[in-house]
């Protein structure tokens, strides 16, 4: 009975940290966001004059153009969808307006992750097209040098090329599987962020547990 309970306990542990890590997934996918709808698209949480910490003063404005495409596929193995770059460097506390140009006729986006949350809800920065259709949106750059994610969020547009990264000022290291630049580190989509962590912890209280069990076997 006693190693029933114990092995109820470790499966109601396993099952709690996948419902919490599942729920914040969800709560980082609902949260608010300031939107501007445009024709044909829109783009969310543009900032054009708050400062990041650490930012006196707009060191710099710089203006980039993408194209999304099949045709930026052409010739990079294992992609479907593309964009005319992967990545762009430019200059902590900088402005930068981004002009996306989506040629082809299915909707894709151009998303940046990890921004300060204090400026940009959930970190993120993000304009969508519709296919054939443009828009413009505007963020600032963090003091620190960092690599940011830059990727369509469409259903699997990113696992079929769209990734990309930006690199503040020194950067801090390439990110894994940027299309015809980095190499390639899978994660199943559908598995939780921390699943890893997760799968360690219970691999250790599983591990602990057992140990308990042979002792307790061993005594009587």
């Amino acid at each position: 009975m006693e190693k029933m309970s114990y092995l109820r306990i470790f499966i109601l542990t396993i099952f709690c940290l996948l419902s919490l890590s599942a729920r914040a997934q969800m709560n980082h996918h609902h949260h608010h966001h300031d939107m501007s709808d445009n024709d044909g698209g829109f783009v969310m949480n543009e900032n054009i004059d708050r400062l990041p910490n650490g930012c006196e003063a707009i060191r710099s404005e710089k203006s980039i153009t993408v194209y999304a495409s099949k045709k930026y596929a052409t010739g990079v193995p294992g992609t479907v969808y593309g964009m005319s770059d992967y990545e762009w460097n430019v200059e902590p506390c900088s402005k930068i307006t981004v002009t996306f140009i989506n040629e082809d006729k299915v909707r894709h986006m151009w998303m940046i992750h990890e921004l300060p949350k204090y400026l940009y809800p959930a970190g993120m920065f993000h304009i969508e097209a519709s296919g054939g259709k443009s828009q413009t949106g505007t963020f600032i750059t963090p003091s620190e040098d960092k690599n940011y994610l830059v990727h369509c969020d469409m259903s699997q547009h990113m696992e079929m090329g769209m990734r990309g990264q930006i690199i503040v000022g020194k950067g801090s290291g390439d990110l894994w599987s940027v299309t015809g630049i980095t190499d390639h580190l899978y994660r199943a989509s559908y598995l939780p962020q921390y699943i890893i962590f997760f799968c360690v912890l219970a691999s250790i209280f599983g591990f602990i547990l057992n140990a308990k069990l042979v002792k307790r076997e061993r005594k009587g």
